[in-house]
């Protein structure tokens, strides 16, 4: 039950976080082979859309969106809960704060295998606008998207690019957990905060900010690997190194964190709330189980 409302809660929270994902996506694969920027900023990103796509086009992929909730997230919260439970002891002990890492590592990666479809799709849904009109793919929404890939491309094709994208899972969750609790213990050692909800927010918006600072370059491969074409014949990119290796040196080193501020204003407030909620069902569990 717990699982059901956070799966609706997440796609319910994707119609608002849908346009930080296409202009993420629009910039990482901006100025693609060169250092000649296609968008300066997030926002000359979002008024050119807005512009030439009119309001619908910064929704442009949201089917792909909430599929890849539905299936990312349901795995992710399924695995995570049923190895939460069987790594915590008989008298309903907790596990550990390096075992919660693993198991949402672990969990995080399941998850981003499942999603690997929905998250191809999303990519190249989104990426499509910036294109000319003859070389569009043209998908109308995910399903179609998704039987096109197979018919075209072979069904693999819709797991390309998903070791990045189980690792971006994995970076992701490691960096939260660790940064989390690092900037909370430095927040509470400093004097000028307690263990509330004003030291929550500040540690989990850190967190976010180290996050997003850590996962970026993982993403920006996922990124390229899934949107690429095949260029005579040829895969466009080997292998999520060949990506790095000509992000950096057509574009620069700095293009690596292409995007960072829809990207933080994406996983900032997920941050937020994933810990303080934790933070509160914590307190509730110490309340009503420990002390009772």
């Amino acid at each position: 039950m717990k699982n059901s409302l956070g799966i609706c809660i997440f796609c319910g929270l994707i119609v608002f976080v849908q346009p930080l994902d296409l202009v993420k996506n629009r910039m990482q694969l901006s100025g693609q082979g060169s250092k000649a920027r296609e968008y300066k900023t997030s926002f000359h990103a979002v008024t050119s859309i807005l512009r030439n796509e009119g309001i619908r086009g910064i929704y442009t992929g949201l089917s792909a969106g909430l599929l890849r909730q539905a299936t990312y997230t349901t795995t992710r919260l399924g695995i995570y809960t049923v190895l939460f439970e069987r790594m915590s002891k008989a008298d309903g002990t907790p596990p550990n704060f390096f075992m919660k890492a693993l198991i949402g590592m672990t969990a995080g990666a399941t998850g981003a295998f499942v999603g690997t479809p929905a998250e191809v799709a999303l990519i190249r849904m989104t990426a499509d606008g910036r294109l000319p009109a003859d070389q569009r793919r043209g998908y109308t929404n995910v399903f179609n998207a998704l039987i096109r890939i197979t018919r075209e491309e072979g069904v693999s094709t819709l797991w390309r690019g998903c070791v990045p994208t189980m690792a971006r899972a994995v970076v992701v969750n490691a960096a939260q957990l660790a940064s989390y609790s690092q900037s909370k213990q430095a927040l509470l050692d400093s004097g000028y905060f307690r263990d509330d909800i004003l030291c929550h927010f500040c540690a989990s918006m850190i967190s976010g900010l180290v996050t997003t600072a850590a996962s970026m370059p993982v993403d920006i491969v996922k990124t390229r690997i899934q949107n690429m074409r095949m260029i005579d014949g040829k895969p466009e990119y080997k292998n999520g190194l060949d990506v790095l290796v000509k992000v950096i040196r057509k574009e620069g080193f700095f293009s690596l964190w292409k995007g960072f501020t829809p990207y933080y204003a994406r996983l900032g407030p997920h941050t937020v709330l994933t810990f303080i909620f934790l933070e509160q069902m914590n307190k509730f569990y110490k309340i009503y189980f420990l002390d009772s």
